[in-house]
């Protein structure tokens, strides 16, 4: 079977096309995108275009489902199907002002995939599937009934990535049986997850999902405990150009200080913040570093709170675990950034964490452990694979209804 995966932003249209076999092994045949997307209709015939002239797919009836990695839903989430359940843009439009940069496009480009492919499964996977599960506590915010009732408490997002961080990580620590139940999570609920655990030492994990947006995540049997991403994903540790957690006074203060509106706070909070509003030199964190590294101080203290607010994360999930079995890296930054991998896990040996450093140093982009032989600890780098996520979960959630 042959699944598209969708990946929509305000102005970007990239994708990615999965075979899956008789088995359900997934083969990886086609990827390509477009930047400056103004027309989600023909960027979806262009896509159709290039399958063709690769000889990937014929026609759209060569496509047995398109599978949207959907960010944030009021009143709903999980894996579901988009061009059947009018809930699904109904959610997205809900929560656009929560979501400006991610839910108007998924809600057009389901839209634009409905009059496009007609007859075509389309199924959305939220990001927070993944977080559905957490403890009560651990989702909500001390705000009045009312503001909870309406919506506001913590979603989580990277919810993709960290499920597949959940999985391989247990296929490398020896616990197929935790990772098969992960698989299967959207579709069972958490209580197989739990049930292979029965009897045996819970398996702990901590998530560092580090790029253009960042998020920690805690993970016991492969059910997530808790998130540093809140109601938005502008919330938890620094991101590219969004603030990241803030006092709530901030706003009343700047505006009333600087004169600001409130939609020109919002506006710079979302795209003057994080990594660039801390250096002053730009939202990629390679420029960032290059500067530190000729001596700019600003840059050099936008590394330290990124690492700062990384560490508080994993500590904060470390005492809620009760330790940790395998702390991943994963995402550009967790692949790609041995230096910053090594500050986050520094002075960590009295707690059973300890980086092997020649490993760490060799390790770019790659899947690997990058633990010292001594450390009760595993450190594991695992790339980033949301759409392989996306692209079963469709498959399954077309499957279970057909």
């Amino acid at each position: 079977m042959n699944i598209l995966v969708a990946n929509l932003g305000s102005t970007s249209f990239k994708f990615r096309l999965f075979r899956f076999d008789g088995a359900g092994a997934a083969a990886l045949l086609a990827k390509g995108g477009y930047e400056r997307v103004t027309d989600y209709g023909k960027a979806i015939d262009d896509c159709l275009a290039e399958l063709q002239a690769g000889g990937h797919v014929r026609s759209p009836a060569d496509l047995h489902g398109v599978g949207f990695k959907t960010v944030l839903g009021k009143n709903l989430t999980g894996c579901l199907r988009a061009d059947t359940d009018e809930r699904v843009i109904a959610a997205l439009d809900g929560f656009k002002e929560i979501a400006p940069a991610h839910n108007p496009p998924y809600a057009l480009g389901i839209r634009r995939f409905r009059e496009k492919l007609p007859g075509v499964p389309l199924v959305a996977l939220f990001e927070t599937a993944f977080y559905q599960w957490m403890p009560e506590a651990a989702t909500r915010y001390a705000v009045p009934q009312a503001w909870y009732e309406a919506g506001v408490r913590r979603y989580g997002f990277h919810g993709a990535s960290h499920k597949f961080a959940a999985e391989r990580s247990a296929e490398l620590l020896g616990r197929a049986d935790i990772a098969e139940r992960v698989r299967q999570l959207y579709q069972t609920g958490p209580a197989s997850v739990a049930s292979a655990a029965t009897g045996a030492k819970p398996l702990r994990v901590i998530s560092c999902h580090l790029g253009g947006s960042s998020s920690v995540t805690g993970i016991r049997d492969g059910v997530a405990v808790g998130t540093s991403m809140g109601l938005s994903p502008q919330s938890g540790l620094p991101q590219n150009n969004r603030v990241g957690d803030l006092d709530s006074a901030a706003v009343p203060f700047v505006m009333k200080t600087l004169g600001l509106s409130l939609a020109e706070v919002e506006r710079q909070m979302t795209k003057e913040g994080g990594l660039l509003g801390l250096s002053g030199v730009g939202n990629d964190l390679r420029d960032v570093r290059a500067a530190a590294q000729q001596g700019n101080a600003r840059a050099q203290l936008a590394l330290d709170v990124f690492v700062h607010s990384a560490r508080h994360w994993i500590g904060a999930y470390l005492v809620e675990l009760g330790g940790c079995d395998a702390l991943v890296f994963t995402a550009g930054i967790g692949e790609n950034n041995p230096d910053l991998r090594a500050a986050i896990c520094a002075n960590l040996g009295g707690l059973g964490l300890e980086l092997d450093p020649a490993k760490n140093g060799a390790l770019r982009g790659a899947e690997g452990e990058i633990s010292a032989a001594a450390s009760r600890t595993k450190v594991f780098v695992i790339p980033a694979n949301e759409e392989l996520v996306v692209a079963r979960e469709t498959l399954r959630c077309i499957s279970a209804q057909n």
